[in-house]
Protein backbone atom coordinates (compact mmCIF):
# COMPACT_ATOMS: atom_id res chain seq x y z
CA UNK A 1 0.00 0.00 0.00
CA UNK A 2 2.84 2.37 0.84
CA UNK A 3 4.48 1.70 -2.52
CA UNK A 4 1.25 2.55 -4.34
CA UNK A 5 0.87 5.83 -2.44
CA UNK A 6 4.51 6.70 -3.13
CA UNK A 7 4.00 6.06 -6.85
CA UNK A 8 0.81 8.15 -6.95
CA UNK A 9 2.61 11.07 -5.32
CA UNK A 10 6.01 10.68 -6.99
CA UNK A 11 4.85 10.25 -10.60
CA UNK A 12 2.98 13.59 -10.93
CA UNK A 13 5.89 15.42 -9.31
CA UNK A 14 8.38 14.03 -11.81
CA UNK A 15 5.95 14.71 -14.63
CA UNK A 16 5.49 18.33 -13.51
CA UNK A 17 9.25 18.83 -13.25
CA UNK A 18 9.84 17.45 -16.75
CA UNK A 19 7.07 19.55 -18.27
CA UNK A 20 8.48 22.70 -16.66
CA UNK A 21 12.19 22.16 -17.31
CA UNK A 22 11.96 20.65 -20.78
CA UNK A 23 10.41 23.77 -22.26
CA UNK A 24 8.11 21.69 -24.46
CA UNK A 25 4.81 23.32 -25.46
CA UNK A 26 1.59 22.14 -23.84
CA UNK A 27 0.33 20.45 -27.00
CA UNK A 28 3.32 18.07 -26.77
CA UNK A 29 3.72 17.61 -23.02
CA UNK A 30 1.00 19.20 -20.88
CA UNK A 31 1.51 19.52 -17.14
CA UNK A 32 -0.45 17.34 -14.67
CA UNK A 33 -2.48 20.40 -13.64
CA UNK A 34 -3.54 21.02 -17.24
CA UNK A 35 -4.54 17.37 -17.64
CA UNK A 36 -6.46 17.50 -14.36
CA UNK A 37 -8.28 20.65 -15.45
CA UNK A 38 -9.18 19.00 -18.77
CA UNK A 39 -10.40 15.92 -16.90
CA UNK A 40 -12.73 18.07 -14.79
CA UNK A 41 -14.06 19.79 -17.92
CA UNK A 42 -14.69 16.48 -19.69
CA UNK A 43 -16.35 15.16 -16.56
CA UNK A 44 -18.52 18.26 -16.18
CA UNK A 45 -19.81 18.29 -19.76
CA UNK A 46 -20.51 14.54 -19.62
CA UNK A 47 -18.40 13.64 -22.65
CA UNK A 48 -15.96 11.46 -20.73
CA UNK A 49 -18.62 9.39 -18.99
CA UNK A 50 -20.65 9.08 -22.18
CA UNK A 51 -17.77 7.75 -24.25
CA UNK A 52 -16.37 5.64 -21.38
CA UNK A 53 -19.72 3.90 -20.91
CA UNK A 54 -19.75 2.95 -24.61
CA UNK A 55 -16.26 1.48 -24.41
CA UNK A 56 -17.04 -0.32 -21.16
CA UNK A 57 -20.09 -2.03 -22.67
CA UNK A 58 -18.00 -3.13 -25.65
CA UNK A 59 -15.29 -4.45 -23.33
CA UNK A 60 -17.75 -6.39 -21.16
CA UNK A 61 -19.45 -7.82 -24.23
CA UNK A 62 -16.16 -8.90 -25.75
CA UNK A 63 -15.01 -10.35 -22.47
CA UNK A 64 -18.22 -12.35 -22.07
CA UNK A 65 -18.14 -13.77 -25.62
CA UNK A 66 -14.40 -14.43 -25.63
CA UNK A 67 -14.47 -16.07 -22.20
CA UNK A 68 -17.47 -18.31 -22.88
CA UNK A 69 -16.32 -19.54 -26.29
CA UNK A 70 -12.72 -20.02 -25.17
CA UNK A 71 -13.61 -22.03 -22.07
CA UNK A 72 -16.04 -24.30 -23.91
CA UNK A 73 -13.70 -24.91 -26.85
CA UNK A 74 -10.69 -25.18 -24.54
CA UNK A 75 -12.39 -27.89 -22.50
CA UNK A 76 -13.28 -29.85 -25.64
CA UNK A 77 -9.73 -29.57 -26.99
CA UNK A 78 -8.28 -30.61 -23.63
CA UNK A 79 -10.43 -33.75 -23.62
CA UNK A 80 -9.85 -34.69 -27.26
CA UNK A 81 -6.38 -34.86 -28.80
CA UNK A 82 -7.93 -35.58 -32.20
CA UNK A 83 -10.02 -32.43 -32.09
CA UNK A 84 -6.96 -30.46 -30.99
CA UNK A 85 -4.92 -31.72 -33.95
CA UNK A 86 -7.72 -30.74 -36.31
CA UNK A 87 -8.38 -27.25 -34.96
CA UNK A 88 -4.98 -26.19 -33.61
CA UNK A 89 -3.56 -25.02 -36.98
CA UNK A 90 -6.58 -22.80 -37.61
CA UNK A 91 -6.54 -21.35 -34.09
CA UNK A 92 -2.83 -20.57 -34.25
CA UNK A 93 -3.19 -19.11 -37.74
CA UNK A 94 -6.00 -16.85 -36.57
CA UNK A 95 -3.81 -15.54 -33.76
CA UNK A 96 -0.90 -14.85 -36.10
CA UNK A 97 -2.97 -12.11 -37.79
CA UNK A 98 -2.67 -8.77 -35.95
CA UNK A 99 -5.96 -7.47 -34.60
CA UNK A 100 -5.22 -4.12 -36.25
CA UNK A 101 -5.17 -5.89 -39.63
CA UNK A 102 -8.44 -7.77 -39.20
CA UNK A 103 -10.34 -5.01 -37.40
CA UNK A 104 -11.18 -3.07 -40.62
CA UNK A 105 -12.65 -6.25 -42.13
CA UNK A 106 -14.86 -6.83 -39.11
CA UNK A 107 -16.05 -3.23 -39.25
CA UNK A 108 -16.90 -3.69 -42.95
CA UNK A 109 -18.67 -7.02 -42.36
CA UNK A 110 -20.62 -6.11 -39.23
CA UNK A 111 -20.85 -2.34 -39.58
CA UNK A 112 -19.40 0.48 -37.48
CA UNK A 113 -21.77 -0.19 -34.58
CA UNK A 114 -21.15 -1.90 -31.26
CA UNK A 115 -21.17 -5.46 -32.60
CA UNK A 116 -17.91 -5.13 -34.55
CA UNK A 117 -16.13 -3.65 -31.49
CA UNK A 118 -17.41 -6.47 -29.27
CA UNK A 119 -16.17 -9.08 -31.75
CA UNK A 120 -12.74 -7.46 -32.01
CA UNK A 121 -12.50 -7.39 -28.23
CA UNK A 122 -13.60 -11.03 -27.95
CA UNK A 123 -10.99 -12.12 -30.50
CA UNK A 124 -8.16 -10.62 -28.49
CA UNK A 125 -9.50 -12.22 -25.29
CA UNK A 126 -10.05 -15.64 -26.85
CA UNK A 127 -6.54 -17.07 -27.21
CA UNK A 128 -5.06 -16.56 -23.72
CA UNK A 129 -8.21 -17.90 -22.07
CA UNK A 130 -8.29 -20.86 -24.46
CA UNK A 131 -4.69 -21.85 -23.76
CA UNK A 132 -5.11 -21.50 -20.01
CA UNK A 133 -8.27 -23.62 -20.10
CA UNK A 134 -6.48 -26.41 -21.95
CA UNK A 135 -3.51 -26.28 -19.58
CA UNK A 136 -5.75 -26.17 -16.52
CA UNK A 137 -7.92 -29.14 -17.52
CA UNK A 138 -4.91 -31.24 -18.51
CA UNK A 139 -3.10 -30.42 -15.27
CA UNK A 140 -5.52 -32.58 -13.29
CA UNK A 141 -3.53 -35.63 -12.08
CA UNK A 142 -4.57 -38.93 -13.63
CA UNK A 143 -4.72 -40.46 -10.14
CA UNK A 144 -7.58 -38.16 -9.23
CA UNK A 145 -9.50 -39.22 -12.33
CA UNK A 146 -8.94 -42.85 -11.31
CA UNK A 147 -10.24 -42.01 -7.85
CA UNK A 148 -13.40 -40.45 -9.26
CA UNK A 149 -13.99 -43.49 -11.45
CA UNK A 150 -13.49 -45.81 -8.46
CA UNK A 151 -16.16 -43.80 -6.64
CA UNK A 152 -18.45 -44.25 -9.66
CA UNK A 153 -18.76 -40.54 -10.21
CA UNK A 154 -20.67 -39.41 -13.27
CA UNK A 155 -19.08 -37.21 -15.93
CA UNK A 156 -20.92 -34.21 -14.54
CA UNK A 157 -19.72 -34.95 -11.00
CA UNK A 158 -16.15 -35.34 -12.25
CA UNK A 159 -16.44 -32.06 -14.12
CA UNK A 160 -17.90 -30.10 -11.19
CA UNK A 161 -16.04 -31.70 -8.29
CA UNK A 162 -12.64 -32.30 -9.88
CA UNK A 163 -11.91 -30.62 -13.21
CA UNK A 164 -13.40 -27.18 -12.51
CA UNK A 165 -11.68 -26.67 -9.12
CA UNK A 166 -8.38 -28.00 -10.48
CA UNK A 167 -8.45 -25.83 -13.61
CA UNK A 168 -9.81 -22.71 -11.93
CA UNK A 169 -6.46 -21.19 -10.82
CA UNK A 170 -5.01 -21.41 -14.34
CA UNK A 171 -8.27 -20.27 -15.95
CA UNK A 172 -8.48 -17.20 -13.71
CA UNK A 173 -4.88 -16.39 -14.63
CA UNK A 174 -5.91 -16.33 -18.28
CA UNK A 175 -8.95 -14.25 -17.41
CA UNK A 176 -6.69 -11.62 -15.81
CA UNK A 177 -4.79 -11.30 -19.07
CA UNK A 178 -7.98 -11.33 -21.10
CA UNK A 179 -9.59 -8.63 -18.96
CA UNK A 180 -6.81 -6.17 -19.74
CA UNK A 181 -6.55 -7.16 -23.41
CA UNK A 182 -10.29 -6.70 -23.91
CA UNK A 183 -9.84 -2.96 -23.40
CA UNK A 184 -7.22 -2.88 -26.15
CA UNK A 185 -9.52 -4.73 -28.52
CA UNK A 186 -12.41 -2.33 -28.01
CA UNK A 187 -10.21 0.73 -28.51
CA UNK A 188 -8.65 -0.72 -31.67
CA UNK A 189 -12.13 -1.21 -33.08
CA UNK A 190 -13.07 2.36 -32.21
CA UNK A 191 -9.94 3.64 -33.91
CA UNK A 192 -10.89 1.86 -37.12
CA UNK A 193 -14.44 3.15 -37.32
CA UNK A 194 -16.67 4.67 -34.68
CA UNK A 195 -18.41 7.87 -33.68
CA UNK A 196 -18.34 7.22 -29.96
CA UNK A 197 -16.16 5.56 -27.35
CA UNK A 198 -12.81 6.38 -25.80
CA UNK A 199 -10.96 5.36 -28.96
CA UNK A 200 -13.00 7.86 -30.94
CA UNK A 201 -12.33 10.48 -28.27
CA UNK A 202 -8.56 9.97 -28.65
CA UNK A 203 -8.86 10.39 -32.42
CA UNK A 204 -10.91 13.54 -31.90
CA UNK A 205 -8.39 14.96 -29.42
CA UNK A 206 -5.53 14.21 -31.81
CA UNK A 207 -7.28 16.01 -34.65
CA UNK A 208 -7.92 19.05 -32.45
CA UNK A 209 -4.40 18.96 -30.94
CA UNK A 210 -6.10 18.66 -27.56
CA UNK A 211 -3.23 16.75 -25.97
CA UNK A 212 -4.53 17.08 -22.37
CA UNK A 213 -7.72 15.29 -23.47
CA UNK A 214 -5.61 12.50 -24.98
CA UNK A 215 -3.90 12.06 -21.62
CA UNK A 216 -7.28 12.03 -19.87
CA UNK A 217 -8.52 9.26 -22.15
CA UNK A 218 -5.33 7.22 -21.77
CA UNK A 219 -5.54 7.40 -17.98
CA UNK A 220 -9.23 6.49 -18.17
CA UNK A 221 -8.36 3.38 -20.19
CA UNK A 222 -5.67 2.45 -17.67
CA UNK A 223 -8.17 2.89 -14.84
CA UNK A 224 -10.69 0.70 -16.67
CA UNK A 225 -8.15 -2.07 -17.26
CA UNK A 226 -6.92 -1.92 -13.66
CA UNK A 227 -10.50 -2.08 -12.37
CA UNK A 228 -11.28 -5.17 -14.45
CA UNK A 229 -8.02 -6.77 -13.33
CA UNK A 230 -8.84 -5.98 -9.72
CA UNK A 231 -12.33 -7.47 -10.03
CA UNK A 232 -10.89 -10.70 -11.45
CA UNK A 233 -8.34 -10.75 -8.60
CA UNK A 234 -11.16 -10.34 -6.09
CA UNK A 235 -13.08 -13.14 -7.79
CA UNK A 236 -9.96 -15.28 -7.68
CA UNK A 237 -9.52 -14.60 -3.97
CA UNK A 238 -13.09 -15.65 -3.24
CA UNK A 239 -13.23 -18.72 -5.47
CA UNK A 240 -9.82 -20.01 -4.41
CA UNK A 241 -10.20 -19.34 -0.70
CA UNK A 242 -10.20 -23.10 -0.17
CA UNK A 243 -6.54 -23.22 -1.25
CA UNK A 244 -5.58 -21.02 1.68
CA UNK A 245 -7.49 -23.29 4.03
CA UNK A 246 -5.68 -26.33 2.67
CA UNK A 247 -2.29 -24.63 2.97
CA UNK A 248 -2.94 -23.72 6.60
CA UNK A 249 -3.65 -27.30 7.60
Amino acid sequence: MGTILFTIIFFPLVWEAISRWSGLPAFILPSPLEVWARFLRALADGSLLRHASVTLLEVLGGLAIGLSTATVLGYLLAKSRTLERLLAPYIVASQSIPVVAIAPLLVIWFGPGRLSKVLISSLIVFFPVLINTIVGVRSVPAELHDLMRSLRATRWQTFVKLEVPAALPVLLGGLKVGATLSVIGAVVGEFVGSEKGLGFLISLARGLYDTPLSYVVVFSLVAMALTLYGLVSLLEHRLLAWQGIENNR
